[in-house]
């Protein structure tokens, strides 16, 4: 019975920004699951890389390169995927990008561009997931991916603290109008956890040595360690949760 409730075979789930880290780990996961995984991508040689990487291990992997922050390419590419009979019942926003640079010396267009790719991006998506899940009245998933910096904010990061903390009240928006529909919309603030991304912060001695003191953990994430939180919210084990960001984060957040 418990196996059950988090078991997503027959479901299918598109994962945005998944040719690698994290994106890829959420679709690896989900994969394991059960479920058919459209990963997405900017980088098509990648992507296609990471797709036959599923298909070896035997799951069933589709990739789909469009920007996730042009409303035109969105749409055409969920129209694309109607055509191949591919509908979206789980969808994880996840693609996003970082600026670090103080405020006084951002660029606009650095702003803009990290709010485009974090914060709208997860509205454009989603909205053009929902609209469909809407209309086959079978409900949905879809997960957003936060940050430590959904609640607390550090220096050089504004844009990503900004788009980030969006994400928290956009997934609150997205319950609060979608729920009726059997749509449940949550969100994943993951800690500082080894990727690429981070592979800056990683290798400053300062930087690492401060999030190993900081966190009760005493120690960076796993990509790993965030799936089961993906493939939760995934499944019917969480059908009455909505509107919530859960941390995974190692206890950074309890101890600020």
């Amino acid at each position: 019975m418990s196996a059950a409730l988090f078991d997503l075979t027959g479901k299918t789930a598109l994962v945005t920004g998944s040719a690698r880290g994290l994106g890829f780990a959420y679709a690896q996961g989900l994969a394991a699951a059960g479920a058919g995984v459209i990963l997405n991508d900017i980088r098509e040689e990648l992507l296609q890389e990471s797709v036959q990487s599923l298909r070896n291990q035997g799951y069933q992997a589709h990739g789909f390169a469009f920007d996730v922050t042009r409303e035109d390419a969105v749409e055409s590419a969920f129209a694309a995927l109607e055509a191949q009979g591919l509908q979206v019942d789980i969808l994880i926003n996840n693609a996003g990008i970082q600026y670090r640079k103080p405020m006084v010396e951002l660029e606009l267009e650095q702003w803009q561009r990290v709010i485009d790719t974090n914060l709208t991006s997860a509205f454009i998506v989603s909205r053009a997931a929902a609209k469909r899940m809407i209309d086959r009245g079978n409900g949905g998933k879809i997960i957003n991916i936060g940050s430590l910096t959904s609640q607390a904010a550090r220096p050089t990061v504004a844009p990503y603290t900004a788009a980030k903390g969006g994400i928290k009240m956009l997934t609150c928006s997205m319950a609060a109008e979608w729920a009726e529909f059997n749509i449940q919309s949550n969100a994943i603030g993951p800690g500082y956890i080894l990727t690429d991304m981070n592979a800056a912060l990683i290798d400053n001695k300062e930087f690492d040595s401060w999030v190993k003191a900081s966190n009760p953990s005493k120690r960076w994430g796993k990509p790993q360690e965030l799936i089961g939180t993906a493939v939760f919210l995934s499944s019917s084990a969480s059908d009455y949760i909505n509107g919530q960001i859960i941390y995974v984060d190692g206890g950074w957040l309890a101890v600020l």
